[in-house]
């Protein structure tokens, strides 16, 4: 044997396994895609879950045929069937019809009370980070004091104050966020007052009004965008706690938070009429919760 054919025989040896040299698992490479996978199908059932509400919103008709209103005689508390597909109430009212009819107020209700508050809010942030001084701050303790207050006990001393009716639990809902969209867009106007494009628009001229409109305002609402999402979920679940509570839509409105306190009575006996409309609150506040969320990471 040469010494050539040891030199080589010497490398082959020490040479390491070659399932050493092999890429990294397929298992381990694939857990991010299997990740980005199950966010892209969450995203996707999310949306769909709000398409099929906001569908229900805008045309009742086109899912059930039946009255939300009128009960049918000798229907009282018919379980789940082909029949009635969530089953009926004591007044052998379609259950189902209840909830697509009761999505109108509802959502309405919640986009109303994000409205208040992301109107108002907006304008006390934009007021008190642009102007400072004194101005600012009694606007931010008169926003410590609301923040102060729990949300569900002001929305209730509003409504004591106004009186029942789905309106005025919107106005309720929606001053109890006024304080969280001041307080985001203040801090978003300060860091966006401070920047280098804004003393450049003072400097050529620009009046106060005209830099706050055209650059201040509009660079300050990326993040109050995704947080307005967020409350739409609040807001609807704020709404409907009010409506079990007796504070919200008076029957028979199909509200769903009156869905489930009209129910509570039969939950022994009719497991229905709090579950069905339970789990549709749910499904939708988790729905709009992931939508933020995916509105958020495209606004940064």
């Amino acid at each position: 044997m040469t010494s050539f054919d040891l030199a080589e025989r010497h490398l082959n040896l020490e040479s390491p396994d070659p399932v050493d040299w092999v890429s990294p698992k397929p298992q381990e490479a694939a857990s991010p895609r299997r990740r980005r996978r199950a966010t892209d199908v969450s995203l996707i059932l999310a949306a769909l879950v709000l398409v099929i509400v906001l569908l229900w919103a805008a045309a009742p008709v086109l899912f059930t045929a039946y009255d939300p209103i009128k009960g049918l005689p000798g229907q009282q508390l018919k379980p789940p069937s082909t029949a009635h597909l969530l089953g009926t109430d004591a007044l052998g009212r379609d259950l189902f019809a209840r909830l697509v009819h009761g999505a109108v107020h509802s959502l309405s209700g919640a986009l109303a009370a994000v409205s208040i508050g992301l109107a108002v809010g907006t304008a006390l942030g934009v007021l008190a980070g642009s102007i400072g001084g004194r101005a600012d701050a009694a606007i931010m303790r008169l926003v410590d004091v609301l923040l102060s207050i729990p949300a569900l006990l002001l929305s209730l001393s509003i409504i004591i104050l106004l009186g029942f009716g789905t309106v005025n639990a919107a106005i309720a809902v929606g001053v109890t966020s006024v304080a969280s969209f001041a307080r985001i867009v203040r801090s978003e106007v300060v860091t966006v007052r401070r920047s280098e494009y804004v003393e450049a628009a003072f400097g050529s001229g620009g009046t106060f009004l005209s830099v706050l409109w055209r650059h201040v305002l509009p660079n300050s609402l990326t993040s109050v965008i995704a947080f307005a999402a967020l409350q739409v979920g609040s807001a609807i679940l704020q709404l409907s706690t009010l409506g079990f509570l007796g504070y919200g839509a008076p029957p028979p409105t199909p509200e769903w938070g009156l869905l489930i306190a009209e129910g509570r009575n039969y939950i022994a006996t009719a497991w229905w009429l709090t579950t069905a409309p339970g789990i549709v609150v749910v499904l939708v506040v988790l729905s709009v919760n992931r939508i933020s969320q995916a509105i958020g990471r495209i606004e940064r």
